[in-house]
Parts: structure tokens; sequence; C-alpha cells
């Protein structure tokens, strides 16, 4: 994984692995309750024992402005919307700077204009060379992608490149643009 390999390696290098080189989104946001955004976003940092108190601060605030919520970071999750919800979530998962995000059913709990948001999202990380991995039932959202594995009852019934991948520019316009 990212040039390191992870098949011999003991538990405590596994999951300084997992909190480094993989960040995670899921579709239930897992958000501490009474945790400002900034906090719930430093949280994968409190792991990384080499950095100090105000690197992993100018991480969190830098990683909250990424995902375009710079003017929340006091903010609670019950006082954010559930696509701010989500970003927080993502910029949780991109603090740590990983090699590889996964996302499980990123939009799941999201309406169609904020998916389209947080699909423009993933999709300018991808531009600029994230490798993302999104787990979603829906169509919709594969059709983001460039490349789209299907699995049935734990087997690869399709394996192919995405024929017109769909794009957000186009996408934003039709859901009626960004909030």
């Amino acid at each position: 994984l990212d040039g390191v390999r992870v098949d011999r390696l003991d538990r405590d290098r596994l999951a300084e692995i997992r909190n480094r080189k993989i960040g995670f989104v899921f579709q239930g946001f897992n958000l501490l309750a009474r945790t400002s955004a900034l906090e719930n976003v430093e949280l994968p940092l409190l792991y990384a024992r080499d950095l100090k108190e105000r690197e992993a601060r100018a991480r969190a605030v830098e990683a909250l402005g990424l995902v375009g919520l710079a003017d929340r970071l006091d903010h609670q999750p019950n006082e954010l919307s559930g696509g701010q919800q989500q970003r927080v979530a993502i910029a949780r998962a991109l603090v740590t700077r990983p090699a590889i995000l996964l996302a499980d059913e990123p939009t799941g709990n999201l309406d169609s204009r904020t998916t389209v948001e947080v699909m423009a999202l993933l999709q300018h990380l991808h531009d600029s060379g994230m490798t993302i991995l999104i787990v979603t039932h829906e169509p919709d959202v594969a059709a983001y992608a460039q490349r789209v594995i299907e699995l049935r009852d734990g087997v690869i019934v399709r394996d192919e490149p995405v024929a017109s991948r769909r794009t957000t520019a186009a996408t934003v316009a039709d859901a009626g643009g960004t909030r």
C-alpha cells in the first residue's frame, strides 16, 4: 500500500498504516455529537504521535476549508445540515493526507442536490491525484466514477470503465446550482 508491504505487518503497524494512508467516509457520518467540526476533524491526528498540536489544528482548519466549511469550525453536528455533516466527515478522512479514500455510501443520507455537491468534491479530489473507492448501490453515483466494479453475492460480475463519465459541472447546473 503506497509502497509498503502490508502482508507481514503487526497489528500496531497496520493500525498506523490505516490511520495515515487510508481515509474513511461513512454513510452515517459518525461525528461526535458534542464536539465541534474542528475537533471532529482533528480526531484522527490524535494518533499521529509525531504531529504537534498546532500542526494538527492547522491541518484540520485546512481540511475544513477544502470542503467549504471554513466558516463552520466551531459548529457542532446538530448545528449543521446533512450535507455539511458529510463534508465534515470527508474533511476528517482527508486530514491525515491519505493515499486512498474509502467512501461507504457517502451520499446515502443526502438529498439529490447535496449528493451532487459531495460528488463534485470527490471528483475534485480524484482529479487532484487521490485514489478514491466508493461503495454505492446508486447507479447515479456510480456514473461519476471512471471505473465500476459490480459485486453480486461476493463475486465480481462486472469490471469496466465508465463509457461516459458524468461530470459534476453539468450535474450541478441540472440540480439548480450549489449552495
